[in-house]
């Protein structure tokens, strides 16, 4: 099976919370679409915009399927998508990251705090 970006549409269902949007799996969502790269979504994102509403939310999630019409159980069942894309005015889309990501090794602002202060030159002034 080939790593592919599964996207689904979500629905803003609360009208006083605008930015809320449920995270139908694919077999539930309005829409879904598989694209073989993360920078094919936008186009998608911006036919499903057109069709169904200018102010949309789309989650996506990378998974190993080859055909969306036929994806595992594990996909649907366990559908937990890693990005959500939100459409602006403007044409432009927020993306958010929901991805676990490690802190790096070394923190370079917490390796300069720890070194001592250096001391003042004899006949410096502060």
């Amino acid at each position: 099976m080939t790593l592919r970006w599964l996207m689904t549409l979500g629905e803003r269902t609360r009208p006083d919370t605008p930015t809320y949007a449920e995270c139908p799996p694919p077999g539930e969502a309005r829409a879904a679409a598989l694209a073989d790269d993360c920078g094919q979504l936008f186009p998608i994102l911006r036919n499903w915009r057109r069709q169904f509403d200018s102010d949309l939310t789309a989650w996506a999630a990378q998974v190993e399927v080859d055909d969306i019409e036929h994806l595992p159980r594990h996909v649907t069942e366990d559908w937990g998508p890693e990005l959500r894309l939100d459409t602006v005015p403007g044409g432009y889309v927020v993306v958010s990251d929901y991805r676990d990501h490690e802190q790096p090794a070394t923190n370079t602002l917490q390796h300069q705090a720890q070194r001592p202060a250096l001391d003042a030159a004899p006949g410096a002034h502060p």
